[in-house]
């Protein structure tokens, strides 16, 4: 496994895939263990609810993984507000049973310091625990920043403590951070375009939920 890997655009068919490859890099983290105590039950739960964002994205949004499925970029296109996930509440629910509350607070506490300019969400970015160090994740930011500096526009994300110092690498400045209640810090951080657009304004009022702002 290398970073030269190819990166494609996923399929319909690579919807389960790539909800797996989230859960399986997700899983070691605190903010996992935060969102799902239960370790049993932690790996299934974070797959049944990120499939739902995954499908979501197939729609008002893009993915993106190598072709050996171990690293993927998951956004959504933000230039006008987008609706949330079809029977959202209800689907989060079963997939996440008695810890969907956690989900709930979580969307809350990000959605706070979502923009309100038209912008690229950088949902997700997530490498398999068997291919770290591979220089995957610098590979997909690159193939990232080179497709944002294209249509020059800019773009948001959330991150857990490190991943920070490696999107500053490609452009991300940070934002006021977020501490979960009894669980792990998460940092927004923002890309201007080339114009050096001053930072993105911040909602007043919360938009849709997104739980799934991670990079594992």
């Amino acid at each position: 496994m290398s970073s030269r890997s190819r990166v494609r655009a996923a399929r319909w068919s690579d919807r389960e895939a790539v909800a797996g490859l989230i859960a399986d890099a997700l899983n070691p983290t605190p903010l996992a263990a935060w969102l799902i105590p239960d370790p049993a039950r932690r790996r299934q739960a974070l797959a049944a609810v990120a499939v739902i964002w995954v499908e979501h994205a197939m729609f008002f949004g893009d993915i993106h993984l190598t072709d050996d499925l171990t690293a993927t970029t998951v956004g959504f296109h933000r230039y006008r507000p987008i609706p949330p996930p079809a029977n959202y509440h209800t689907r989060l629910r079963e997939a996440a049973a008695a810890h969907a509350d956690r989900f709930e607070v979580l969307d809350t506490l990000v959605a706070d310091r979502q923009p309100t300019e038209p912008h690229y969400h950088l949902a997700v970015l997530a490498v398999h625990p068997d291919a770290r160090h591979a220089g995957l994740a610098r590979a997909m930011l690159r193939y990232h920043r080179d497709r944002l500096n294209r249509v020059d526009l800019p773009s948001w994300t959330t991150t857990l403590t490190g991943g920070d110092r490696l999107l500053a690498r490609y452009g991300y400045t940070p934002r006021p951070a977020v501490t979960l209640p009894d669980g792990p810090t998460l940092h927004p951080m923002r890309r201007n375009t080339h114009r050096d657009n001053p930072a993105m304004p911040i909602n007043d009022t919360r938009p849709d939920a997104h739980w799934h702002d991670l990079h594992a």
